[in-house]
């Protein structure tokens, strides 16, 4: 199998296992936004962003370094033991000073300790399957990866229903019900984090056979030099986890306390009608980045990569005009409720933020096989910079569309700075005409039909079609060379 089609083939894989299950997490939208009022949905959205910053941390490049490791050194069972246990220290850790220091916690972050206590136990069992993961993806087992995601956010979307709906209506009919012993009165947010426990849970006991089967042999250079290279990923990702997710923490710091939490909420929801675009890079990159490091050595691999983020460019411009196009559909799908559709003018423009985002994972090829990574490290400080700067600087004159700005101008400057030292130190030749042409034409339908035509569907629509009809003139040979051709 070429090596293009294996890619697409195995991206598609890791599609299901990613965009599944985030789809159907998907339907929690509506969920919480239907049960919970903006502000309560804002105190979720919060929680939810310390998740995403603790979940960097305690992972701290460990992931990429494997990788990095993985298909580098002769023994291979050592990099997996040396990893296994070193994520297993730092996780009893984190375990032990989170609940000795838990008061401590609460009031520094101001959140309710039982929800944190909660936190601690679904960031560890969270933690400890990062390298069973890795493994798969490493050893090209994306079935098997897929199904434990997929059945970790099924039982996830399950809890929530049952915990939300089903147990109040079964409360309701009869208190005396055996089930109704589990109803507790205003107790949404801690259902919501009992099911993420339960789906970690089952997920880690999924994933304990990899714990048995390996033969743990810690390598004390070994874990030094993963260490040495992993430290600028951790940087990078905590500054990412900023651009990502911080704008919820400064804009319930920085706006009127009366309104902070609605504000998040209401922002949160609508932020999350971009996740088709997010869906698409995240099993775009999971699949591209195994991809990079066992190809890196490979005759030409530049021109390879050249025509992945051709390709990605591509596709990507057909996921940011489609979402733009029939945002007001997906608002009525998903977010139910018409109190939150206030914050409906940020969608193109975290669309647009999550498609740069995606380009960049693409370009960042350079400074991961050359062993650069402390390059990965400045660039995304400095997004996280411009993210903090404008957010602080705004967030008070113009609320959660300061927060959405800075978004697009972190992913896009980024973005600028990758390709300009990539060019340096590991030049790819990008068809940067092609990669502006689809780019362009994409923002610019984008513009005409949400703003300059009001998001009127049939123009949308027209718009959309005639750039598929583009795409289809200008690339059909190729692209059903891809997926089409058999192999002999």
């Amino acid at each position: 199998m070429g090596p293009l089609k294996k890619l697409f083939k195995q991206t598609f894989i890791y599609g299901l296992a990613t965009v599944l299950p985030r789809m159907l997490s998907f339907l929690l939208l509506p969920l919480y936004t239907g049960i919970l009022a903006t502000a309560g949905y804002g105190e979720v959205s919060v929680i939810f962003a310390w998740f995403a910053i603790f979940n960097v941390v305690l992972a701290y490049g460990m992931e990429t370094a494997f990788f990095r490791f993985y298909n580098g050194e002769t023994s291979k069972e050592t990099v997996v033991s040396t990893s296994i246990l070193s994520i297993a220290a730092t996780t009893l850790l984190f375990v032990l000073i989170g609940f000795l220091a838990l008061d401590a916690i609460s009031q520094a972050i101001a959140i309710d300790p039982k929800y944190i206590r909660f936190a601690i136990l679904i960031l560890a069992l969270d933690a400890l399957v990062i390298i069973p993961f890795a493994w798969l993806r490493a050893n090209e087992k994306p079935m098997q990866y897929a199904i434990i995601k997929i059945l970790n956010v099924a039982i996830n979307l399950g809890l929530n229903i049952f915990f939300l709906l089903g147990l109040p209506s079964i409360f309701s009919k009869d208190p005396e019900a055996l089930l109704s012993k589990l109803y507790v009165e205003d107790y949404e947010i801690a259902y919501i984090f009992i099911a993420m426990m339960v789906a970690s849970g089952v997920t880690l006991l999924l994933m304990l056979p990899r714990y048995f089967r390996t033969t743990y042999i810690f390598d004390q250079g070994l874990w030094k030099r993963m260490l040495k290279y992993a430290a600028p990923v951790l940087l990078a990702g905590i500054a990412f986890t900023i651009n990502e997710v911080f704008d919820r923490i400064l804009l319930e710091q920085l706006l009127p306390e009366d309104t902070a939490k609605s504000e998040v909420g209401k922002y949160s929801a609508c932020y999350r009608l971009a996740l088709f675009m997010t869906l698409f890079g995240t099993a775009f990159r999971m699949g591209i980045e195994p991809f990079f490091f066992s190809h890196s050595k490979s005759e030409a691999p530049q021109k390879a990569y050249a025509q992945i983020t051709n390709y990605f460019v591509i596709l990507g411009s057909i996921i940011l005009l489609s979402v733009v196009v029939f945002a007001d559909i997906l608002k009525v799908l998903f977010v139910r409720d018409e109190a939150y559709w206030e914050a409906m003018s940020i969608v193109p423009i975290i669309v647009l933020a999550s498609f740069c985002l995606g380009i960049y994972h693409n370009l960042s090829v350079w400074y991961k096989i050359t062993d650069r990574t402390r390059f990965g490290a400045y660039i995304s400080s400095i997004g996280a910079l411009l993210t903090l700067i404008i957010n602080f600087a705004f967030i008070p004159k113009m609320g959660y569309m300061a927060s959405a700005l800075a978004t697009l101008v972190a992913y896009a400057t980024m973005m600028g700075l990758s390709y300009h030292f990539g060019k340096k130190y590991y030049p790819i030749p990008y068809n940067m005409r092609k990669i502006m042409f689809y780019g362009g034409f994409s923002i610019l339908f984008s513009v005409l039909s949400f703003y300059v035509f009001n998001r009127n569907i049939i123009v949308g629509s027209l718009l959309l079609l005639l750039f598929l009809g583009l795409i289809y003139k200008l690339e059909g040979d190729k692209l059903r060379t891809i997926f089409l051709r058999r192999e002999g």
